[in-house]
């Protein structure tokens, strides 16, 4: 579910449900033309499908966070943070285009990426996204942190 498709009447109802925050990361530098801009965020989109889709009432999409140089991630790291704050238990982050590290970003949950897993395709690949986000949400999992 994405953020914009909350209701202020029925967010006070529906929060316990939605425990999970899906933050996606294009990665833009700005030397992008129109078209690289439009296939990166195309990219983006149909990894975050394999999440978005099977888990619509349990995760809500944030706004992406469009551009980095992932010299400085400080600031994404501290949006993680504060999504937290709000009220979400776990923090996802999706990126079909950069590499992303646990020690760049230690208040995000989970760090999806694309090229990280870019030997898989197809069933496998969603098996293995869907796999991830499961063992984030497995109580075993929660007490080792």
């Amino acid at each position: 579910m994405k953020f914009s498709e909350v209701d202020e009447a029925s967010w006070q109802e529906l929060q316990p449900y939605f425990d999970t925050c899906l933050i996606p990361y294009t990665g833009l530098t700005g030397m992008e033309n129109p078209m690289q801009a439009t296939a990166a965020l195309e990219r983006l989109r149909d990894f975050m499908d394999l999440v978005e889709i099977p888990f619509k009432g349990r995760m809500i999409t944030y706004p992406a966070f469009q551009y980095g140089l992932q010299q400085d991630l400080s600031l994404f790291n501290e949006i993680c943070r504060n999504v937290k704050g709000t009220g979400f238990k776990h923090v996802v982050v999706m990126s079909a285009d950069c590499m992303l590290r646990e020690e760049e970003l230690p208040e995000a949950d989970l760090i999806l990426s694309r090229l990280a897993m870019n030997e898989q395709e197809g069933k496998e690949l969603t098996a293995a996204v869907q796999a991830k986000i499961q063992n984030l949400w497995n109580p075993a999992h929660l007490t080792q942190m």
